[in-house]
């Protein structure tokens, strides 16, 4: 058995997936094996698959089960050390895995390690240095838009791994569970890395494990598809993990930032999918309050507040995201 088993989705992709298979049959770390689950792709995929990779381990589903349900299903029929998951619109450089399963070598207390993903169309910007999450339950992307070299590049504990390049171990899968299936696809992999914070597993970000991403090029950046589920599944995300009695504490700045940030959709681009998603997020509140009960509790609720950032003013929360709308404009 290898000690990796490398898990891709596909959905629509084949137009991504020899670049992305191929950058990873040419690692210099040579002792992982290929799973990758079709989500129902209706573009040729799967044949594409058989005819030129037919030592990959191919799981075809008849319709789109989401990005959780389908890792996780590849996941459960694997048994590697380390399951590293990888978005189908990557290409990862020659170390890009040897420099994650160090890591975790070297730190057997982490429970993932995290890439470095820079912007395919602009390969001096940073994509994603993992996850950051603050005060008001905001997740995103650490150093997202800054210069590839502009920031600390020293391996560090940070809150998470964006799940589109990330190593995990799979004690820590054992542990704490696999992706929650009702997020479907966005924010899955924030509520992982938070599970896995409050069991006491360290993530470490590994500035070599380069990897090159055309974002979002399956749900599409800014699209109502993805507004929608970014809103339901963050009120699922706090429910699920914020600490109490903390979340009371904070509940008027969690509302006000989420409230503007419906506004500001609502008024700057008469985007309506937001609120759509956050109220049938309202409406599963009780359900992903429920969930916390399955929760592996390590450390207190006060350890937990410090791994979440200080709240930002709303002009430098938007900023986080400035870079995204560019690319979004450009295409």
């Amino acid at each position: 058995m290898s000690r990796v088993d490398v898990v891709i989705l596909n959905w629509n992709g084949r137009r991504f997936l020899q670049p992305c298979l191929d950058s990873l049959f040419s690692q210099a770390y040579r002792d992982f094996q290929v799973w990758l689950v079709d989500n129902g792709s209706t573009d040729g995929s799967p044949a594409f698959m058989r005819e030129h990779y037919p030592g990959v381990h191919l799981l075809c589903n008849d319709h789109n089960r989401g990005f959780a349900a389908a890792n996780n299903q590849a996941i459960r029929v694997s048994g590697a050390e380390f399951v590293a998951t990888l978005n189908n619109d990557t290409v990862v450089d020659i170390d890009w895995l040897a420099s994650l399963v160090d890591v975790l070598d070297k730190y057997p207390q982490a429970g993932a390690a995290a890439s470095k993903m820079l912007f395919a169309d602009r390969p001096a910007m940073v994509n994603s240095a993992g996850i950051a999450v603050d005060r008001a339950g905001i997740a995103w992307d650490r150093c997202g838009g800054q210069d590839d070299n502009s920031f600390d590049n020293q391996p560090q504990p940070i809150f998470g791994a964006c799940a589109g390049a990330a190593l995990y171990r799979r004690a820590m899968l054992d542990d704490i569970g696999l992706f929650d299936e009702a997020y479907f696809a966005y924010l899955e992999d924030v509520d992982l890395a938070w599970r896995a914070q409050w069991a006491g597993w360290q993530t470490i970000y590994v500035p070599t494990a380069r990897v090159y991403h055309h974002h979002s090029a399956t749900g599409g950046e800014g699209s109502p598809f993805k507004n929608r589920l970014l809103g339901r599944n963050k009120l699922r995300l706090i429910a699920r993990n914020y600490p109490v009695p903390h979340v009371w504490l904070y509940l008027l700045p969690i509302m006000a930032y989420d409230i503007g940030s419906v506004t500001y959709a609502l008024l700057s681009r008469k985007e309506t999918s937001p609120l759509a998603g956050r109220l049938v997020g309202i409406c599963q509140l009780p359900a992903a309050w429920r969930s916390r009960r399955n929760l592996v509790r390590r450390i207190s609720a006060f350890a937990m507040m410090r791994q979440l950032a200080p709240l930002d003013t709303p002009w430098h929360v938007l900023v986080r995201y400035r870079h995204l709308r560019l690319t979004t404009t450009s295409d």
